[in-house]
């Protein structure tokens, strides 16, 4: 297993938002989560990342211990951002750097970590050369110079996706990628992630698009108030539930 995720559990407050939530990913596939908003489907993606610390149970990657509840020296901020790398996390709402070209949106993070690292075998033409190709394979090689702003919303979230995968992730993470876009460009992104599956990438993602999960996912999860209510195929779980939450969730769904 690429990823083990064991017993996660997350409060904000009194509020339990996560109760010992369990599962794991094998290399080369596409785990899809979902459930109602506010069943803690984004919130398992941000401890997943460290962008929120779980106040319980452990996580694993290629068999290394990422983070373990009841080992301090899990828990250090340096230690954190290290491990953090294993992920790569596409937002909602793009989050690019408005100021930067998309090509410099991409390479930029990739800059900063060999600096950091003190890595001087990738120098800057190197890195361009890598940001150029991941434009292409997203379909935008015109569209290096452009800003944000210049590009359409599909189009940024293609840029999002090659900033993700820039730092070459073990898991690439995302979180409803398509919620922000209108139904005419949300089409051009599920079609990016579904050539990633494709390629084998290893992914996690967390969607309210049904029919993508079923076609994309090799296994889904379905979350509710925190728990995993149901687990499988993704042909069993979204075509045959067992559980009768989440029948009555893609009931309501399908209905929407």
């Amino acid at each position: 297993m690429i990823l083990e995720a064991e017993k996660i559990r997350k409060h904000f407050g009194h509020h339990e938002v996560l109760h010992d939530v369990s599962f794991s990913l094998e290399k080369g596939h596409a785990l899809a989560v979902i459930g109602s908003s506010g069943s803690g489907k984004t919130t398992l993606l941000r401890c997943l990342n460290f962008l929120e610390r779980p106040d319980g149970g452990v996580i694993r990657v290629n068999g290394e211990i990422l983070f373990n509840a009841a080992d301090p020296a899990t828990r250090r901020e340096k230690t954190i951002r290290e491990k953090r790398l294993h992920f790569g996390l596409v937002f909602q709402s793009f989050n690019l750097f408005p100021q930067y070209t998309a090509l410099r949106n991409i390479t930029l993070p990739v800059e900063l970590h060999a600096k950091n690292r003190k890595d001087s075998r990738i120098d800057k033409k190197t890195i361009i050369q890598q940001g150029m190709e991941l434009l292409d394979q997203m379909g935008l090689s015109g569209k290096a110079e452009l800003y944000p702003h210049q590009l359409s919303g599909g189009q940024q979230q293609r840029v999002a996706i090659a900033r993700a995968l820039a730092l070459q992730p073990d898991i690439l993470c995302f979180d409803e990628p398509t919620s922000a876009l209108d139904p005419e460009l949300t089409g051009e992104v599920l079609r990016v992630i579904r050539g990633l599956a494709e390629k084998n990438t290893t992914m996690l993602i967390v969607t309210h698009e049904m029919a993508f999960a079923r076609d994309v996912a090799d296994q889904v999860i379905f979350l509710d108030g925190g728990y995993v209510v149901e687990r499988g195929s993704a042909e069993d779980v979204i075509n045959n539930p067992k559980e009768e939450r989440t029948k009555q969730f893609l009931a309501r769904f399908s209905q929407e």
